[in-house]
């Protein structure tokens, strides 16, 4: 399921809400569809962690911003 971005959403959210799109596990098929993937950031890497809450797997994708 999709979520429309709020307006005004960095482009770091609308990207965690492109990621909302994607909460079956693909270890035990479970739908989250109420979850929604975590993020956190160093500054130079944004990191998202979606974990099952049917059998605990957890999913990554990390999002590197180069160096400054």
């Amino acid at each position: 399921m999709y979520r429309e971005s709020r307006p005004g959403a960095s482009p770091l959210d609308r990207l965690g809400s492109h990621f909302d799109a994607d909460l079956v596990c693909p270890d035990c098929g479970f739908d989250d569809a109420d979850g929604h993937w975590m993020s956190d950031t160093s500054g130079d890497r944004v990191r998202y962690r979606h974990v099952c809450p049917s059998c605990g797997s957890i999913r990554k994708r990390t999002l590197d911003l180069g160096r400054r």
